[in-house]
């Protein structure tokens, strides 16, 4: 492997089994180091240019500071609509030629929409990095020269269609939908799907759409990170060549996303096209803003995942009561929540399963876990943590969101120093102060079948409105 341009060195210790991180220079063995500069232009556009020669590869990322966090009750899934129209063509590029000027010369292009953000990115040859930021600043300064309301049917009945495929129509695909609307307040925008609803979809009138455009896709609101082969002379002339021309767009006022938190258990029996039950307990706790995020991704790690995990160990193997555990804290910028998805064997009740996993959760909160799960746990979130920065468009997208969320491209360094700094002691409290009685309890059953959710008598159905 070749990292020496990122200042990645991986060394696995045999002994000890665990992930070593450090410099190729004589440096503190827990730094990681990525070369990168950043900048602004003068019509808000802020830049992050991160070169390594490694590889005769560019990934190019364009990162709008808008997911479905900025949309309004009744006018959702604008967002993530823009994530398919972005690719219909724009001003100067007709349909089809972003794929065949990226993925018809060996590279590659997708998008993602999140609740915080959406991002377009590009790896492709090094001699093509003038042509992704021409496409990408094409599609910021006059993606609406070419949308009309045919455009816009069409792309508005793909996202349905993809609604109905992953969510409507999808094994256990509205519980990310049903946790959102229980867990958040109506008004808290994060209490819709990332998606939107159908209602919304097709009430969206071409004016709404194109004027949620011009308000978040534009140079005040968006980040160019570039990381691979170029060289950062060239690469500063080429945006501002392609992106400072174009006017920065209207101040954003951002809304109001708090953190939640429950007093009490809800629990709620939703029945489903399926044919095996799964338990959902999911607890409120905090987005990025707040440290504790990275106590509970080791406490997620420890929980479940590999066989020697104690709710996987306990539940999975030896007692073999569930077929697959999962654990896990979902950070979003401005709120998270820490969530146990359990699918039990056939024969065992949900009941038992829940009282399993709340006996095991509270004995780790009592006790707090030992040293060498802590070792094993933040060996894996540093394996994958690294795994991430490994790639141009990995290290691209991680500066990125440094700079959108942080306002510092180099806050990766910061977030890993962090992580791999949790004790036995951080797990403990983060364990007492946020899986506590305020919580979610959701039991998928197959229909006609309550009486196999969790505590049947004490969970209310839940009745699904139209999407």
């Amino acid at each position: 492997m070749r990292h020496t341009a990122t200042f990645l060195v991986l060394a696995f210790t045999a002994s000890l089994g665990t992930l070593v991180v450090a410099q190729a220079q004589p440096s503190r063995p827990s730094a990681l180091r990525i070369p990168f500069e950043s900048y602004t232009l003068p019509n808000g556009l802020r830049v992050v240019l991160a070169p390594d020669n490694a590889a005769p590869t560019v990934a190019v990322t364009v990162w709008y500071h808008v997911g479905s966090k900025n949309e309004a009750a009744g006018k959702t899934g604008f967002a993530h609509l823009f994530e398919h129209v972005m690719f219909t063509g724009s001003g100067h590029v007709p349909y089809g030629v972003h794929d065949r000027l990226t993925e018809g010369v060996g590279g590659s292009n997708n998008g993602t929409t999140s609740r915080d953000r959406t991002e377009y990115f590009e790896t492709v040859p090094s001699n093509y990095l003038e042509t992704a930021l021409w496409l990408e600043s094409d599609r910021m300064g006059f993606l609406l020269d070419t949308l009309d309301t045919q455009k816009l049917n069409a792309q508005r009945d793909i996202v349905k269609n993809e609604r109905r495929q992953r969510m409507d129509n999808q094994p256990y695909g509205l519980v990310d939908e049903i946790v959102s609307n229980t867990l958040y307040p109506a008004s808290h925008p994060y209490s819709w799907d990332v998606i939107g609803s159908m209602a919304d979809l097709t009430a969206a009138s071409e004016t709404d759409v194109k004027d949620f455009f011009r308000l978040y896709y534009a140079p005040g609101n968006a980040i160019v990170s570039i990381a691979g082969d170029f060289q950062p002379p060239q690469a500063k002339a080429l945006v501002a060549r392609y992106f400072g021309g174009l006017s920065s767009g209207a101040a954003i006022v951002r809304p109001a996303a708090p953190p939640v938190t429950l007093d009490h258990e809800t629990r709620l029996v939703y029945e489903d096209r399926v044919q095996v039950p799964r338990l959902i307990i999911v607890w409120p706790t905090v987005g990025r803003q707040g440290d504790d995020r990275f106590a509970l991704q080791v406490l997620g790690a420890i929980s479940a995942g590999a066989r020697t995990t104690r709710l996987t160990k306990a539940l999975v193997y030896d007692r073999q009561l569930a077929t697959t555990i999962t654990a896990r804290q979902d950070s979003d910028e401005s709120a998270g929540e820490w969530r146990l998805t359990v699918t039990p064997r056939p024969g065992v009740s949900l009941t038992a399963l829940e009282s399993a996993a709340d006996a095991i959760l509270d004995t780790l909160e009592a006790e707090g876990p030992t040293a060498e799960e802590i070792q094993r746990a933040t060996a894996g979130l540093e394996l994958t943590f690294v795994n991430g920065l490994e790639s141009n468009l990995g290290r691209s997208i991680r500066l990125a969101d440094g700079l959108g969320y942080d306002n510092d491209a180099g806050s990766f360094q910061t977030e890993y120093q962090k992580m791999m700094a949790v004790t036995p002691a951080d797990v403990k409290r983060v364990a007492s102060k946020y899986l506590t009685k305020g919580r979610l309890v959701l039991s998928v059953v197959p229909i006609g079948k309550v009486e196999m959710a969790a505590k049947p008598s004490a969970s209310t159905p839940y009745r699904r409105t139209t999407p």
